[in-house]
C-alpha cells in the first residue's frame, strides 16, 4: 500500500513539473506579446514608428512543442510507474528441501563446498562430536554471530568468518572470535532414490541439545 501511494505522489509531482514549464512557457510568450515587443505576424514598419523585433512561427511552435514532448513524457513515465505496481514483487530463491548427491560423493573427514553458493550449506563428513559416531551433517553457512557468511579454510581445517574473526570447527563448534554459538545444522536424511535430502525448514542448535536429534545427521 505504502509503494503504491508512493507511485502515485510521484507520478503527481511529476505533472505538476511539467504543467509548471508550460505555464512559464506560455506566460513569457504572451508577455512579449501585450507589451508588442514581439510580433508574430511580419509588418511593415515606418522609420517613424516603434522598432518592432519578429519571432517566427517556427521559434513559438518550437517551445510550444518542448512543453508538449515534456508532458507527453511525464504522463508516460506516469504511467509506466503506476503500472509497474500492477504486478507482484517475485523473488527467485533456490529450493528449501533439495537433493544433494548420493552419500558416497562425500568423502569421509572432508567439508563438501559444493551447495554452499546456491544453497548455503556445508555437507560434512566427520566424527559427531556428541555420539561420536560418525556421520553426514548439512551445516548453515551463516555465522552466528552477526550474520556473516564464513570461509572453509582447507589448510587449517576450520571455518573462519572475515567479519570479525569468529573460527568454527569442521563439526561446526565455534573455538574463536566473537560468536557466542556453533553454526546451525539443517534436517537431513536419505530420500527413496538413496541421495542425501536436506530440508532447511527445520534447524537445529547445539545450545538447546537439538544436535542429538536423528534428524540432525545421517550415519554412514
Amino acid at each position: 500500500m505504502n509503494a503504491i501511494l508512493h507511485a502515485i505522489l510521484l507520478s503527481v509531482a511529476m505533472m505538476l513539473i511539467v504543467v509548471a514549464l508550460n505555464v512559464v512557457i506560455a506566460a513569457s510568450i504572451f508577455k512579449l506579446i501585450n507589451k508588442n515587443q514581439v510580433s508574430l505576424i511580419p509588418k511593415t514598419s515606418s522609420l517613424s514608428g516603434p522598432t518592432v523585433r519578429f519571432v517566427s512561427r517556427r521559434a513559438v511552435f518550437s517551445w510550444i512543442s518542448l512543453g508538449w514532448a515534456a508532458f507527453t513524457a511525464s504522463a508516460l513515465s506516469a504511467t509506466a510507474a503506476t503500472g509497474r505496481f500492477m504486478f507482484p514483487n517475485v523473488l527467485f530463491e533456490p529450493p528449501s528441501t533439495f537433493k544433494a548427491g548420493y552419500p558416497r560423493e562425500v568423502q569421509p573427514g572432508r567439508v563438501d563446498t559444493r551447495f554452499k553458493e546456491r544453497f548455503g550449506i556445508w555437507l560434512v563428513h566427520d566424527k559427531e562430536p556428541i555420539s561420536g559416531d560418525v556421520a553426514i551433517v548439512a551445516l548453515s553457512d551463516i555465522c552466528t554471530h552477526l550474520g556473516c557468511i564464513p570461509n572453509w579454510l582447507e589448510d587449517a581445517q576450520k571455518f573462519k568468518c572475515p567479519c570479525h574473526g569468529s573460527g568454527y570447527y569442521k563439526n561446526g563448534i565455534n573455538f574463536e572470535g566473537p560468536t557466542p554459538r556453533p553454526l546451525e545444522r539443517f534436517a537431513i536424511s536419505l530420500a527413496d532414490d538413496g541421495q542425501i535430502l536436506v530440508d532447511k525448514n527445520r534447524k537445529f542448535q547445539y545450545e538447546k541439545g537439538e544436535w542429538s536429534n536423528p534428524a540432525s545427521f545421517l550415519r554412514t
